[in-house]
């Protein structure tokens, strides 16, 4: 009883919290926010082991049918627990040792009352049966929901994305990144004539009696919930090999049979040459057990792990363009690197809370840099990079609010990688840069993190005070700005930034054609400049993104 007093006042203070945080004054979160983004007793009380979701797609209908079974750990003793479901979506019922329990609803939450206290490390399972209409999405993959279209044939051609938004779109689950289920049994079954990939390795085929045919794939490593994919259509399909670090990495490719002559060639192009990049960079691919598939999907793009999702219609760049106006952009196809680089940023590790976006994007986005650095040299690579700011903000911060299932500014992706990239400059040693990149992925294999364990085994790897930099660009929308003026072949100098005694070092033109370290601090400095060196030539490393600010 005490333990459900304290639980109750535990879940009441969190939700008037949420209830009260605002972002930047433009948003009120709700409870529905908090039940959708925090993790209660009723959340935390269980650790997902294993899920067998067995869905039926009626495309006609544009209807989804069928069951999902929760094996888990309990970690706590306890009789109610939460799991997610959208509201539009009917819950038939929870089936545990033969019994149907009762349940209720709230927004998309769903509290499920056990006949008898679940004791903490006992494991149990317990079976949803559902079925409804999905949201549909309007413009995936940014918005979220089923996508249902035909192929240039006309045939059905059917996915989901759902990051952010929730795979309890279309799934009961636990839904919150903090607990990966460690594997999973995908069943789709899907009108006769058409092909389901998902993702992990196909079981089998199996023939329904109603016309349906059901493909059963198996996920053998951890996997987030809103990595859970399905693509159904008519596809062509064909495999090959990588000779990676961990050994023999099969490789499967699914394009639409009418587009299978454009997409091999194209394809064949970029992925060996990223695996072998991103293997050195950030160590072995982490999911040899379930393979690497590359599949047309009709979005443009998401890291569905194992299976990752392509949409960019075989163009180079982002649908013909560079985002980074430096030409390099267009050397490879932006989807199938990017997308697969999340396989260690985003899929490997992964952040508890999406407000921590940044891990997944900010790195995914530097590995775009690190790939053309792998095959054009770094010049090519910091020309990338540093064209990428075109693209920045600086709108409002990186990190979003926590426990709300609120994601940060859109500027994880460029600005974040600039961070990454700036901090490769102050490390000064790539070979320690690149062991670091590894140590990562080595450290938090299959895991969930934080920002600050992130932070943190950054900044003692390489040794570096990396606080106030994390803090200013993460946590504050603007950059910091070096105010200077150049008198007397003197440098005078100091940091304008949002955090206190920022002082992060950086190079600039203390004579013609050369760089030089220096330490700004938020008091004025004084440093000597060659003669010919003045306020108009006066240059910081475009390594570094910062401000430069004359001042009288």
């Amino acid at each position: 009883m005490k333990n459900l007093f304290f639980s109750a006042i535990a879940v009441l203070l969190s939700c008037q919290l949420a209830s009260a945080q605002l972002m930047d004054g433009q948003h009120t979160f709700t409870r529905a926010d908090t039940l959708r983004g925090m993790i209660t007793p009723l959340r935390s009380c269980y650790d997902i082991n294993y899920y067998h979701l067995d869905v039926k797609v009626d495309i006609d209908k544009k209807f989804i049918s069928g069951s999902n079974e929760f094996q888990f750990t309990a970690t706590q003793n306890f009789k109610k627990l939460q799991f997610d479901l959208f509201s539009n979506l009917k819950v038939e019922k929870v089936v545990y040792k033969g019994t149907e329990l009762q349940f209720i609803r709230e927004f998309n939450a769903v509290f499920v009352n056990f006949p008898n206290e679940v004791k903490k490390g006992t494991k149990e399972h317990f079976t949803v049966f559902y079925s409804g209409n999905p949201v549909i999405a309007k413009r995936a993959p940014w918005d979220g929901g089923f996508i249902f279209t035909k192929d240039k044939s006309g045939n059905p051609w059917v996915s989901v994305a759902c990051q952010g938004f929730g795979a309890s779109s279309w799934w009961p689950n636990k839904d919150h990144q903090s607990d990966e289920v460690d594997s999973i049994l995908i069943s789709i079954s899907v009108p006769k004539g058409l092909q389901d990939i998902s993702n992990g390795r196909l079981r089998s085929i199996v023939q329904k009696p109603d016309g349906f045919t059901q493909y059963n794939w198996f996920v053998s490593n951890p996997i987030n919930n809103y990595n859970v994919t399905l693509y159904i259509g008519k596809y062509a399909h064909w495999t090959d090999q990588y000779k990676g670090e961990k050994g023999n990495l099969s490789l499967d490719f699914w394009s639409l049979k009418e587009d299978s002559t454009k997409a091999r060639p194209h394809w064949d192009a970029d992925v060996k040459p990223m695996l072998k990049s991103f293997e050195h960079w950030f160590g072995p691919y982490p999911f040899y057990e379930d393979g690497y598939k590359l599949v047309e999907a009709p979005h443009l793009g998401m890291e569905h792990q194992s299976a990752v999702a392509y949409g960019n219609q075989f163009k180079m760049g982002y649908l013909g363009k560079d985002l980074s106006s430096s030409g390099w952009g267009l050397k490879f196809d932006f989807i199938t690197i990017h997308e697969s680089g999340h396989e260690w940023f985003g899929n490997n590790i992964t952040t508890k809370d999406i407000a921590d976006m940044w891990v997944h994007e900010s790195f995914t986005n530097y590995s775009e840099s690190l790939f053309t650095e792998s095959k054009y040299g770094k010049a090519a690579s910091t020309d990338y990079v540093v064209g990428i700011r075109g693209n920045i903000q600086n709108d409002i911060p990186i990190i979003g609010n926590y426990n709300v299932n609120s994601e940060g500014s859109g500027d994880m992706y460029y600005k974040g990688a600039n961070m990454v990239h700036l901090i490769r400059q102050l490390i000064n040693d790539d070979e320690k840069f690149r062991s670091i990149l590894r140590g990562l992925n080595k450290t938090f294999y299959h895991r969930t993190v934080t920002t600050q364990e992130i932070e943190n085994y950054i900044a003692k790897q390489s040794g570096l005070k990396l606080n106030k930099i994390f803090d200013q660009y993460l946590r504050h929308s603007n950059i910091p700005s070096m105010e200077y003026k150049i008198e007397n072949n003197q440098l005078k100098y100091k940091w304008v930034a949002d955090v206190k005694d920022f002082d992060m070092p950086v190079k600039v033109s203390l004579k013609p054609g050369v760089y030089t370290l220096i330490k700004p601090g938020t008091a004025w400095k004084t440093i000597a400049v060659d003669k010919s060196i003045n306020k108009d030539n006066f240059k910081a490393d475009p390594n570094f993104y910062i401000n430069l600010k004359t001042v009288d």
